[in-house]
């Protein structure tokens, strides 16, 4: 077998076939394909982000209302201005019925508190420290806000067990027409 020109050629235009399919066929779609599976790749990175994100706004909404619901009751144990007169009954009948004097009791000017108002109260208080500790335990149970500051506490000479307390209560209230 003898081989020519022709089949030269032949030989040749049938191995440079295959080749430049491949550059000029197969080399651009790969290209395109691997280009195509990064933006897809990017794309499902978003995707998760979005989901990522949204799933933290459904927790937010959840904890919002949450937080809207647990100042609601907060705000529903503030008395109005004109309650707090009726606060400050209670506070005395607790003393009392907790084995102690009467209080003495002096009233300040309301304080603003962030959206709220406190009153205090100068309060001196005389009887059996067991009494004095079942009223704080009662005032602790109140429906209302109440804080105590500056306590002091003496013993009473004449008696054993006895004491004098002296401190100020403080009583949150909001004040009525006023939204917080």
């Amino acid at each position: 077998m003898r081989i020519g020109i022709r089949e030269a050629f032949l030989l040749a235009l049938l191995l440079a076939l295959p080749l430049l399919s491949w550059w000029l066929v197969f080399r651009p779609q790969n290209a395109f394909i691997s280009q195509a599976k990064r933006e897809i790749d990017h794309k499902n990175q978003m995707l998760a982000k979005l989901r990522e994100t949204t799933a933290r706004n459904e927790d937010l909404q959840r904890s919002n209302a949450e937080i809207l619901q647990n100042i609601q009751s907060i705000e529903a144990r503030l008395p109005s201005n004109k309650e707090v007169d009726s606060v400050i009954r209670q506070v005395s009948d607790l003393a009392v019925e907790s084995g102690l004097e009467p209080p003495n009791m002096e009233s300040d000017k309301p304080v603003a508190a962030a959206l709220y108002m406190e009153q205090p109260l100068k309060m001196k208080i005389q009887g059996n420290f067991n009494g004095f500790y079942e009223f704080l335990v009662k005032l602790e149970q109140l429906p209302r806000i109440t804080r105590i500051n500056d306590m002091k506490i003496t013993r009473a000479t004449n008696q054993d067990g006895h004491m004098k307390a002296e401190f100020v209560l403080s009583i949150y209230f909001q004040q009525e027409g006023k939204a917080p």
